[in-house]
Order: structure tokens, then sequence, then C-alpha cells
């Protein structure tokens, strides 16, 4: 099968298959698509800015004009070996499938098709295609898990000759996560804000995210783990109102109820109280948070956690499908989280 794990697809760009001539980027991450979209079009050697080297296409593009991408691959480039074919906002549009398809059935000799697309359903479509062919490979990109933001982290300070506190980082992550290139901006801003010190401390995260909307997010998401919904509706609005967008509080509430699961496991397998388990959690839990974490341990089940996330992961996709509706999406599907809270707390 033409396909990567998630954890292998930053291996694969590092070297990719020069025999692969077809590489499809997908998930529901725009910004990690995007970044790795960008780092396989380096890898390629042609000038990114040369339109005779790389032609730029947008999915809804190729599919009005059906046979637009194949026509591309089978021409012969004029004044290099080769051309890049960079598709973006790919979907599940039948003429670009349909294309990529008879590509995958007759290789183009002097061109490389890269596409960007968001999340797509396994077994159908583009996905499949690319898939089950020789020559081609297909990447998934999903939110990035604790980990990977830490890596982040540490790839953005190391740029700027800076390092950071234990507890400046960790209020930091909690502000990160939900996209890629989001993340990275939220750091660059960092970064320019404690310009000219060696080192950021936890007043320089609040000063920058010491707004209405990043406080209000937070105040949601603890809400929302305490089972106090007039709370959570109140910051969630207080969030929105500000501008914030909706995925913050959607990918935060994700990550914490993710370090939960995970604290949740070690408790049944290994007959541990909650207090214990947060206290020799890795990363460590704010100590200001510690309480209010174990509470929620103590409250959700394993079962109950696995329903939260998939409510979530849910609630992620459907925005992305409607970005015009989520507000409301995203509201509907955390306000069931706190009143599933609040409810569990009763037993």
């Amino acid at each position: 099968m033409a396909q990567k794990k998630a954890f292998e697809v930053d291996g694969w760009l590092a070297r990719p298959d020069p025999r692969v001539s077809i590489v499809l980027l997908y998930g529901p991450d725009r910004g990690l698509v995007a970044e790795r979209g960008k780092l396989f079009a380096e890898k390629t050697g042609l000038p990114l800015d040369d339109p005779f080297s790389v032609v730029r296409l947008d999915g809804a593009e190729v599919d009005r004009d059906q046979g637009r991408l194949l026509d591309e691959a089978r021409t012969v480039p004029m004044f290099s070996d080769r051309r890049l074919l960079w598709v973006r906002n790919a979907s599940g549009q039948k003429a670009l499938a349909d294309d990529v398809k008879a590509l995958t059935a007759e290789p183009a000799r002097d061109a490389i098709i890269l596409i960007e697309a968001g999340d797509l359903k396994k077994g159908v479509g583009l996905r499949a295609i690319v898939e089950a062919a020789d020559g081609a490979m297909a990447l998934p990109c999903y939110a990035d898990e604790a980990r990977d933001i830490e890596a982040i982290i540490d790839d953005e300070l190391r740029k700027a000759g800076m390092t950071i506190t234990m507890e400046a980082r960790q209020a930091l992550r909690r502000n990160l996560g939900g996209d890629r290139l989001a993340s990275r901006g939220e750091i660059d801003k960092l970064v320019l804000y404690a310009h000219g010190q060696k080192e950021i401390g936890l007043d320089d995260v609040k000063a920058l995210s010491g707004d209405v909307s990043g406080a209000s997010f937070d105040d949601a998401v603890d809400a929302l783990l305490e089972g106090k919904i007039g709370d959570f509706d109140t910051a969630f609005t207080r969030h929105c109102q500000a501008g914030g967008p909706p995925f913050l509080v959607l990918s935060s509430a994700m990550r914490q109820l993710q370090q939960i699961q995970s604290m949740r496991g070690q408790m049944d397998s290994g007959g541990r109280n909650a207090a214990s388990v947060v206290a020799a959690a890795r990363p460590p839990v704010f100590f200001s948070r510690r309480k209010l974490v174990e509470k929620a341990l103590e409250r959700w089940t394993g079962d109950a956690l696995t329903r939260a996330l998939n409510r979530l992961q849910s609630a992620v996709l459907q925005t992305r499908r409607r970005p015009d509706l989520s507000v409301a999406l995203a509201r509907q599907a955390l306000l069931g989280i706190a009143v599933e809270s609040a409810r569990l707390a009763q037993r």
C-alpha cells in the first residue's frame, strides 16, 4: 500500500522516494498539510518562484476543467527537465480523482504531482486511488500531539536563540495544537514580544495571551471539565465575541481530555489514586490546575472519555466542512460534554 502512518510522515519527507511522482497530503490540520506540502516542494529542487517549473492549481479549478491536471502532466517542459504540479484545497472532487487515476495507470514522464487535501475518508475517492497505486504516496496529517507541540516550541526557540521556563512552557502549550501554522504563529509572536531576552518567562506568556479571548477559552475548558454549564457558556460566548476562533476551544478540550484519558488508564491498570497519578504526570500538570485535573480523573470513566473525544473529533470535522456554522457546532459539542461532566459528578 502506498501510504504511511502519521508518525512516519516526517521521516519519509526528510528523504522522499525518487520513484514517487504523485504525493497526496491530507488531513484535518490544514496548517500541517500546507507546511509539509511546502517541505516536499522544496525537496524537488525546482525553483518554486518559477511559473514555468511550478504550476499551482486549485482543487475546484481542476474539478471545473475536467482533464486539466492530465493535460498539464502530459505537457513537455520547455525550460526544465521536469515540472511540479501543485494542487491545493483538494477534497472529494471527482474530476481530480479521475485525472489522478489516469496518471497512476500511465505516470507522467516529466511531472511531479503534489496534492494538498482536507480530511479524506479511507477507502474512497482520491485517497483510495493514491493508496492503491505504485509510484504514489498518501501522507496523513493529523492534529499535533503533545510531543509534536514540544518539538515545535523547541524548534522555534532554537531559531531565535532563546529558552523558556517550565511554567511558561506549560502555559504556552495550552494555547497550541489546533493547527500547525497557527501554533508556529503564536510562538513567533511570543518570540517577537520577548525580543532582547535570553529566556521567556510565565509573565511573557500571560502578557501576550492575556486578552479576553485567550483567558476565556481557558476558562471555558476548565468549566467544561468541572461540569459548570453556565460558566462554560459564558466563557465560550465571551471567547467568540472577542473574535476567538472556536477551534481553539475544541483543540484545547481535546488535548485536556486526551491527557486525562491517559492518566485514567494508569489509574485503572495500576490501582493508583488520582493524586498520585497527577503528581507523577509527564509533562507535569500546571500546579494551579492539579486539583481540577484530580477531580476530573475521579469523575470521568474510560468509556465516558472515549465518548467525549469522539464527540470532539466529529465536531472538528463538522466545523471544517461548515465554517459558517463553526460557532454553533462547537458550542453544541462542548455543551454536551459539560452536561455529561455534570451528570457524572452526581453519581
